[in-house]
């Protein structure tokens, strides 16, 4: 995709007094395994070191985009809800896993997948009561993101938020009412969670250079919800389509980023080496570019219809590699 008038990376917004380093927040260059703070987004809390500029990046925004923000957090007042008092008996996870597959896809899931929570998954002041995360991932409409990182763009993020939503909060209900307790999450300042390690684990795709994940579907092009619940379920596998292959060699989003913010090696985080991009020089950008996203949209996986193929060819390459060498 073709970027225009990008918005320049000097004179962003920057604290008086600046607050610790969100990349020490995050556990940047810690080998050992931590639970996760909240650094930046978080609703409704202000007692967090970067609060301040979250904050102007939520006061900024259109009122077009607080529109869509609306709308999504309507769909949300249904995130937890009355549980049936008759609890349905699971004699068989792996049947209820693949009857509420095909309810997420039928209630609109483009992606879906099953994995159990850990403590990597949850921020460290939060005890989740669940046990098993459904994650779900819908696209967002092309057209619309070819305008990134103007307002335009930003609108459709919120809108498509709205709609992942909307599926996990339909999950959630159907769920409840087999008698399970169910929390459905898909605000994109995640309250408790964090969504795109679950979705991985999930198999809904890789983590990508750029930090965000890449489904053989649509790339990164796509947003994320999650059904929390203790209903009893098997877990669906991580998948390997390739991203590593390509994000390796590949840096179309490490040039088109303004403030430099994305590297072309993985580093240590909370205890996995994997790919990270530096929050302090990302996040002053993102506020002041209604959540920017150039990122995620330059990258090769999210033109449409170009993951399947992308995926097929680079795992091709792999194998031929692989038995060249054996």
């Amino acid at each position: 995709m073709k970027l225009y008038d990008l918005p320049s990376a000097e004179n962003l917004p920057a604290f008086q007094t600046p607050p610790i380093s969100g990349n020490k927040t995050n556990g940047r260059g810690i080998k050992e395994k931590v639970r996760p703070r909240r650094v930046y987004h978080s609703l409704g809390r202000n007692d967090f070191p970067w609060a301040g500029l979250n904050a102007f990046f939520l006061m900024s925004n259109t009122w077009g985009i607080l529109l869509e923000a609306i709308k999504y957090r309507w769909n949300l007042r249904k995130s937890l809800g009355p549980v049936a008092r008759v609890q349905e008996a699971v004699p068989d996870p792996q049947k209820m896993t693949e009857h509420l597959l095909e309810k997420g896809k039928e209630f609109g899931a483009g992606v879906i997948g099953i994995t159990a929570f850990t403590d990597d998954d949850v921020y460290g002041d939060v005890e989740l009561p669940y046990r098993y995360a459904i994650c779900i991932g819908n696209p967002m409409r092309r057209e619309e993101m070819l305008h990134v990182p103007h307002a335009r763009a930003a609108q459709e993020v919120q809108r498509s938020y709205g709609e992942v939503a909307a599926v996990a909060v339909r999950l959630a209900e159907y769920i409840r009412s087999k008698g399970w307790a169910t929390c459905a999450y898909g605000d994109p300042r995640s309250t408790d969670i964090l969504q795109i390690p679950l979705a991985v684990r999930a198999g809904l795709g890789q983590l990508g250079k750029h930090g965000s994940l890449i489904s053989r579907e649509y790339g990164s092009n796509m947003r994320l919800s999650t059904v929390a619940t203790n209903i009893p379920l098997a877990v669906t596998e991580p998948v390997d389509i390739g991203v590593d292959d390509l994000c390796t060699a590949c840096r179309r989003c490490t040039r088109d980023c303004p403030p430099s913010a994305i590297t072309d090696k993985k580093q240590w985080v909370r205890g996995v080496h994997r790919w990270y991009v530096d929050f302090d020089k990302c996040v002053p950008y993102f506020s002041s570019t209604y959540g920017c996203a150039i990122c995620v949209e330059v990258c090769p996986w999210s033109e449409p219809g170009r993951g399947l193929k992308l995926s097929e060819k680079l795992l091709s390459k792999r194998n031929r590699k692989s038995h060249s060498t054996q």
